[in-house]
């Protein structure tokens, strides 16, 4: 999601010379003196009534005009979906807890007791939007929609019988945003991120006039624990603190009041400390803020402007024991790009990428700058210290996926094609703190897509063996294609391409919204020796067919001997069956069968980031 609080903001030169103010009526300075007289009595409640109307349309004349500018320039259409997309399609509230019955083999007994939350899109009004006016054409973004959360619960009965009971509920993330425009039954924030440049400029603009931000709060992308408290992020807005057992939204959460902008989806606590680092972007300076929060949550300890001279889209920050990681990378968002009839959002290749390792309460002067190749990454898997190098493992792209992988069509053959920028590798980077030397090198090959990686928290910011992630199908992404979609509702560009594979063709890009149709368990620290492919040893999980996951997290066990003592735990839909299940995989036998499979009572949608939040949290 993009960060653009504090776009377009409203400037006073105070060097003009201003027009003398404008008194308006105020009925609380209206008197009449002669009040013993009941007939005047009666005119200065008429005259009262009638000012304190004058007065209240005088001030909402600009909001009112607004409205109705808009409500007469733009229209908002559904985005439409390929039919092999349904499980995209937002669901509704339940409005309660339901309780499930329906269990394939047996939760083990010593899983423990709490609730796996998953976050992701869920758009209301029954779909993305396009908005078309009479600037040109905008639309939301694969990434966008209100973010509904999707909880299991697991309660171990008291009687020492083993047995469990469960249940399922789901519930809006209560932003802002939603609150605006539930009241008023209507999408009401116009779409900025992609479209035509003139129709971004003037979306932006009437947003920041009608609500005081460019974009709408949606607080979608994931779950995190702190203090004992549960929060939803999106790195546009600040998290909002949720109640486990409700999943009713407390507030938005700014730490005391020290924290107004931005919040990172994925802040990291420090091991041994328990204090939390986090982040956030501005498409204004500051561009990269840093922020450390205290073990107990409530107060904000350090806030460093890093005085970056771009706002680099850094979706996630690294921690390891004694530094924070920052992934300083050429996709960036730039509002004077819409001047240029560009991208708000775009990744410049042939611009400068860097790494940088600050010391944990260090300022923007001591960080220490590692110049890198041109990087795009999203999600990192870990960062720990080894001797005088710091590690950096994460999963790299080519290009930026955020705006969504194209699918690209050639009209003469009919053929299509998967991007390059569709596929995820897992890069290490060994940055030497003594030589600053650098060193990279892929560790995954080029035959598998690989995404959303998890670890055992308990090794976040230390050396560890094991990570998990979601594995890309591919064909199935594509599946339904090109050539089962309306061309005038979902043609983005078409374009000459030479090469030497195509001379003068057109080509049309659709965005192609990834399915995940199993799991990988990355054996970190075993390498293969035969060359090509993956550098180190890989286990799957396959899922059936047509079925895919979304939200894996490792759930540890307790008193766990080992790191992978433990489970990965994910909601998964059958595009067959159309039902949705959460599937539990012993992570010390990846390979093997779910040892659980959990009929869930509605379809839970494809989405994000997932968390379990432990009984004993």
């Amino acid at each position: 999601m993009v960060a653009a609080a504090s776009v377009f903001q409203p400037r006073v030169c105070s060097g003009a010379r201003r027009s003398p103010p404008i008194r308006r009526p105020d009925a609380t300075h209206f008197s009449i003196q002669a009040t013993s007289n009941p007939y005047l009595k009666e005119l200065q409640r008429h005259l009262t009534t009638r000012l304190v109307r004058a007065s209240d349309a005088i001030r909402s004349f600009p909001s009112t005009f607004l409205e109705a500018f808009v409500g007469s320039t733009f229209t908002f259409h559904h985005q439409p979906l390929r039919p092999t997309e349904g499980n995209f399609a937002p669901v509704d509230e339940i409005g309660g807890r339901i309780k499930i019955t329906e269990i394939e083999g047996k939760i083990p007994a010593d899983f423990p007791d709490g609730a796996y939350i998953r976050n992701g899109s869920n758009p209301l009004f029954g779909a993305l939007h396009t908005v078309s006016s009479i600037f040109g054409q905008t639309e939301d973004i694969w990434v966008e929609g209100e973010g509904l959360l999707h909880a299991l619960y697991f309660t171990r009965s008291s009687n020492g019988t083993g047995t469990w009971s469960l249940s399922y509920s789901n519930r809006y993330v209560q932003s802002d945003s939603f609150t605006v425009e539930t009241a008023r039954g209507r999408p009401c924030f116009l779409s900025v991120t992609k479209g035509n440049p003139l129709a971004m400029l003037a979306a932006g603009i009437l947003n920041m006039l009608r609500f005081g931000k460019m974009i709408r709060n949606m607080s979608n992308t994931s779950v995190f624990v702190h203090a004992g408290r549960v929060f939803a992020a999106a790195e546009n807005d600040m998290p909002n603190e949720i109640d486990l057992q409700s999943l009713d939204t407390i507030g938005s959460w700014s730490i005391g009041g020290d924290w107004h902008m931005p919040f990172t989806a994925h802040p990291k606590v420090v091991p041994g400390s328990g204090e939390l680092v986090i982040s956030g972007i501005n498409i204004v300076k500051p561009y990269l803020t840093i922020g450390v929060v205290s073990e107990d949550g409530m107060r904000l300890r350090q806030k460093v402007d890093l005085k970056l001279d771009r706002c680099t889209f850094c979706h996630e920050i690294g921690i390891t024991e004694m530094y924070n990681i920052i992934m300083d990378m050429p996709l960036t968002l730039d509002r004077r790009r819409i001047l240029r009839a560009a991208p708000l959002m775009d990744y410049g290749k042939e611009s400068y990428a860097r790494i940088g390792v600050m010391p944990r309460n260090g300022d923007a002067e001591s960080v220490v700058w590692f110049h890198v190749e041109p990087f795009c990454i999203l999600h990192l898997i870990n960062c720990f210290e080894e001797g005088d190098e710091v590690v950096v493992r994460g999963f790299r792209v080519p290009a930026s996926i955020v705006m969504g992988p194209t699918l690209e069509r050639n009209e003469e053959s009919g053929d299509q094609d998967m991007n390059e920028e569709y596929f995820s590798r897992l890069y290490e980077w060994r940055l030497n703190l003594k030589s600053k030397d650098t060193t990279g090198r892929w560790l995954t090959g080029t035959d598998v897509a690989l995404e959303f990686p998890v670890i055992n928290e308990n090794y976040v910011g230390l050396h560890h063996r094991y990570a998990y992630t979601q594995v890309v199908d591919v064909q199935a992404s594509l599946a339904g294609g090109c050539g089962t979609v309306n061309f005038q509702q979902t043609l983005q560009c078409s374009c000459v391409y030479i090469s030497r594979r195509y001379v003068l063709i057109v080509f049309f890009n659709l965005v192609v919204r990834p399915k995940f149709g199993g799991f990988a368990k990355l054996h970190l620290d075993q390498e293969m020796k035969e060359s090509g492919g993956d550098v180190i040893n890989v286990e799957y999980h396959h899922l059936e067919r047509n079925q895919f996951c979304s939200g894996a997290t490792f759930v540890a066990k307790a008193n766990a001997l080992h790191e992978d003592d433990g489970w990965i735990i994910s909601f998964v839909h059958d595009e067959g069956t159309n039902l949705s299940q959460a599937h539990i995989i012993d992570a010390r036998r990846f390979e093997s069968a779910a040892v659980a499979k959990i009929t869930l009572p509605q379809r839970v949608p494809y989405g994000f980031h997932g968390a379990f939040v432990s009984k004993t949290t």
